[in-house]
């Protein structure tokens, strides 16, 4: 197997509480993105945010609908919300930080560096009393021309030649029944052979306003993803493995995500598959 390149540190702690959020916000100047559900965008948001649809951060097409965008699309997208690389993004979603994390994922395949997701995001944000807004402020677009930078994704070959390799690890973020076969959303169920299941829902605290688990560390140890490792990440459509990336970030592993997912690894024939 090829020797892999190790992504570049990003600068700034990855997911922080809200408040330290706000103080960043207030200090600073910073692009904030919304990536709630259309409605709770329109009921609340944080002031100055810019919203951005899911479906933007996706190609669309299938099978792998999940896969990163054409750049020219995600040029157009980054200048509609007036993206800055020299500035801080904010990121947060209503659900736990699924696309915030995919988000963030972008970002770093265009190599920004100032990056972070509010932990637990809008609904974290408004359990603790901070404030939100229903007005809408529209960006100043801006002419953005954008680089990708491959090291943070794996591809489906990256991810074949990974098998049986003891240095690497995959964690699949999909349900326990979409791991082991018995729900099938693809044209096969089950798994990556050797991979690792961990829900991406069993990653965030239902207790604590969908914040990352302050145990998140102790469990991916007790499961085998540990830092030593190189790690790569995925789930359907590599939406909820936005939240696994991101914490594996956060704390320092050498992670990838692999952006075709189950939805390119079940649809073809040729790949491995385990059940079970």
């Amino acid at each position: 197997m090829a020797t892999p390149v190790h992504p570049a540190p990003i600068v700034n702690d990855l997911i922080i509480e809200p408040r330290a959020a706000q103080a960043l916000i207030r200090s600073e100047s910073c692009l904030i993105v919304d990536l709630s559900r259309t409605q709770t965008w329109q009921r609340a948001h944080i002031d100055r945010a810019v919203h951005v649809e899911p479906s933007e951060l996706v190609d669309g097409n299938k099978p792998a609908v999940g896969k990163l965008p054409p750049l020219a699309r995600l040029e157009a997208l980054f200048s509609r919300i007036g993206y800055d690389p020299d500035q801080h993004v904010i990121a947060y979603d209503d659900e736990g930080g699924g696309w915030a994390g995919r988000f963030l994922w972008t970002l770093a395949m265009l190599g920004h560096r100032k990056m972070s997701m509010i932990d637990g995001g809008i609904i974290a944000w408004a359990e603790e009393g901070l404030p939100l807004t229903a007005e809408v402020v529209d960006p100043a677009p801006r002419t953005v021309s954008l680089t990708l930078h491959p090291e943070y994704r794996a591809t489906r070959q990256e991810v074949l030649d990974s098998l049986g390799d003891d240095g690497t690890v995959v964690w699949d973020a999909r349900s326990h029944e979409e791991y082991i076969g018995t729900k099938v959303v693809s044209a096969r169920g089950g798994h990556i052979p050797g991979a690792i299941n961990l829900d991406w829902l069993d990653v965030m605290d239902r207790d604590n306003n969908l914040k990352v688990r302050r145990d998140i560390e102790t469990m991916l140890s007790e499961l085998g993803i540990t830092p030593d490792k190189r790690v790569i990440t995925h789930c359907q459509t590599h939406h909820r493995s936005g939240l696994t990336w991101a914490v594996g970030r956060s704390l320092g592993y050498d992670i990838r995500a692999y952006d075709g997912s189950w939805s390119e690894w079940g649809n073809d024939p040729g790949t491995p598959v385990e059940t079970g």
